[in-house]
C-alpha cells in the first residue's frame, strides 16, 4: 500500500478511536476508560510516527483535517442515535380550566396525574413522558398556560 493511503487510514481510524475514548472516558467505567485510552494511544504512536513520513505538510493537515471533520461527525452520529431515551417527570401547577389541560394531555397520550390541592381551583400535574419531544411539548404547552413547573430526568 502506499504512503498516502497508509496516512489516511490511520488518521481516519485515529479519530475515531481518540473521539470514542473520550465519550468513554467522560460515560464508561474505569476499566473501560483504561481499556480505551490504552488503545488510543497506543495507535496514536504510530499515527505520530507516520506524521513525519515523506508527505508535504498541507497534505498532512488537509487529511487530518477531513479525517476529524467526518471521523468526529459519523463518532457523535452513532452516540447519539444509540443513546436511549429516559423518562421525564414533569410536574406542574394549575390555576387555570384544569378540564381543557386535561382534554390537550389526553389528545397527546400522555400518562399523567392530577392530585387536588387545598384550593379548589389549583391542582398539581405530574406528567411522564418518555422522550424530549414530548417534554418539549409538554413545556410548551404549560409555558402557554403559565404554569409554573419543573423537570426531573430518571436515572437509568
Amino acid at each position: 500500500m502506499n504512503l498516502l493511503a497508509i496516512f489516511i487510514i490511520l488518521n481516519v481510524f485515529n479519530v475515531i478511536i481518540q473521539t470514542g475514548k473520550s465519550i468513554i472516558t467522560l460515560k464508561g467505567s474505569p476499566v473501560a476508560a483504561a481499556l480505551a485510552n490504552a488503545v488510543a494511544y497506543g495507535l496514536y504512536t504510530i499515527v505520530l510516527i507516520y506524521m513525519t513520513c515523506d508527505l508535504p505538510i498541507w497534505e498532512k493537515a488537509v487529511i487530518v483535517a477531513i479525517c476529524n471533520l467526518v471521523g468526529v461527525y459519523v463518532v457523535k452520529v452513532i452516540e447519539v442515535k444509540s443513546r436511549k431515551d429516559k423518562l421525564w417527570k414533569i410536574e406542574l401547577t394549575s390555576n387555570f380550566d384544569d378540564k381543557e389541560f386535561d382534554k390537550l394531555m389526553n389528545a397527546k397520550e400522555l400518562p399523567y396525574l392530577k392530585v387536588p390541592t387545598s384550593k379548589e381551583d389549583v391542582f398539581v400535574y405530574s406528567i411522564f413522558c418518555k422522550t424530549k419531544e414530548e417534554s418539549a411539548e409538554v413545556k410548551k404547552i404549560a409555558k402557554s398556560y403559565k404554569a409554573k413547573y419543573f423537570i426531573i430526568e430518571s436515572k437509568d
